[in-house]
Parts: C-alpha cells; structure tokens; sequence
C-alpha cells in the first residue's frame, strides 16, 4: 500500500500560487508540465532547471510533438520562462511566479445552437522541428554562437526571447528555398559571421543569416584566400588544440568536425 511522507521529500509551493493556477485556463498536458518543472526547480530548492524534451515527455507521460507544442504556449503566455540554454544544448526553464503578468486567453462565448460553425481550413502554420530535426539543431547551434556575441556586445535583450522555432524555419527555407545545400559550408559561415569584427554585430538571428548568406559566404571566401595557406603539419596542430578546447567545454568527442 503506498504511504508518501512528507519527511522521504516534498515540493513547497507557495498557497498563493496554487490559488492563481486554479483559476488558469490550463489543459492538462499543460499543467503536468507545470507541475514537472515545480517538483525538478522548487522540489530541489532552486529557481530553474535544464529541462529536455524527451526528459519532460517522459516525465508527464505524453509524446514529445504534444510536450513541444504545450510547452512553447506557456512560454508564450509567459507562465513558463525560458531564460537559455543549459550545457547539454536543452532549454533551461522556470516557473514565473509574478502572475501579474501571464498572458490569460480571453473567453469565448458558446456558439448559439440555431447557428452551424464553419470550419475553416487552416493555412500557413508554420511546421513544429523537434529536438533532432536537422534544421533545429543548425538553430540551436547558431544561437549558441550568436548569444556568445550578444553577451559580448550588450546585445543580450536582442536575443532574449528567439524562438527557435523560427529560427529552424528560416535554416529549412535557405536549405530548401534557396537551395543552399551544403552543410559543412553553412557550418563554416555560421563560425566565420560570429567572430568577424564588423558581421558579429549585425547578423544576430536565423532570419538575418538567411537574407545575407550570399554575401556572407563571398566575403568569407574572399578573406580566406588572402589568408597564407598553412601546412598540413601546422594545420593537424591547430585542429587538435580546437579538439581539446571543444572537449574541455563539454562537447562530444564523435561530433567534432575534424574537416578543414
């Protein structure tokens, strides 16, 4: 028979805060999400945590497509606060308790009976990347390096709130619109426009990356052929110290990009 005891662990959640979520217009994959980020943030005595999807569907018993879509509408009505991304590369979430400012969707009227309601077919909603879509995980990659320029410049505000989403949308349409296929390249001008003097500063989303690729892509080459080309022994050493420099920082030795 199960016999749960306060003293083998419990989460304090302040009255006041189960009193406003009563009254939140919630569904149900939406509050056991919240109430999985308050038993891993305040259960632990701490105000956020790095939370990944397959981590929180697992947790709520749902499927990572519906705890993606449920997730981001907190976040959009700002119940849930993304303040990140943690050192495996998920979202590092936290409960806002300042309720004065979630987002309450208004309430509807019923349909009156007489009347038959018209479903309209829906039209440019945008598609959902999860976590190992290829065109998310080229958003994460570079809003990793572009938040690192942010910081650097005081530019943090601008990037506060992207939605990767989005941003995978945009690297989707420069793969697929634009017929830029070439992932190595897009890797290699992701890292040239984020440590170039002037380019750093101004290409700080997906959306922008997309619109200047070409010109980015010429200017990179451009500034590479007037670089002296190093020899094979010189350019072995300089990518084994990026090796250990990339480890160091946590990376996983498989994903190294050992080409030149």
């Amino acid at each position: 028979m199960a016999n749960p005891q306060t003293e083998h662990g419990h989460t304090r959640i302040a009255n006041e805060i189960l009193e406003r979520c009563m009254k939140l217009s919630l569904n149900g994959t939406q509050f056991r999400l919240i109430m999985l980020i308050w038993r891993y943030t305040y259960g632990f005595r701490r105000k956020e945590h790095e939370f990944s999807i397959n981590f929180m569907a697992d947790g709520i018993g749902g499927s990572r497509k519906q705890v993606d879509r449920e997730l981001q509408t907190l976040i959009d009505r700002n119940i849930i606060t993304l303040s990140g991304y943690g050192k495996r590369g998920a979202r590092v979430l936290s409960f806002n308790k300042n309720y004065d400012t979630w987002d309450q969707p208004a309430q509807t009227p019923p349909p009156k009976v007489e009347e038959k309601e018209k479903t309209k077919p829906k039209s440019n909603k945008k598609p959902k990347y999860l976590e190992d879509n290829m065109y998310y995980k080229m958003a994460l990659h570079f809003h990793k390096l572009v938040s690192e320029v942010a910081k650097e410049v005081n530019l943090e505000h601008l990037i506060r709130k992207a939605n990767l989403q989005s941003w995978a949308d945009d690297f989707r349409k420069l793969w697929e619109v634009d017929k830029v296929q070439d992932k190595k390249q897009i890797l290699a001008v992701m890292k040239w426009v984020t440590s170039h003097d002037f380019w750093r500063k101004n290409v700080l989303s997906a959306k922008k990356f997309r619109q200047k690729y070409l010109e980015l892509a010429i200017a990179m080459q451009s500034e590479q052929s007037k670089t002296p080309k190093q020899s094979p022994r010189q350019q072995a050493s300089n990518k084994e110290i990026e090796f250990q420099k990339y480890v160091a920082a946590g990376g996983d030795p498989d994903e190294f990009d050992w080409g030149e």
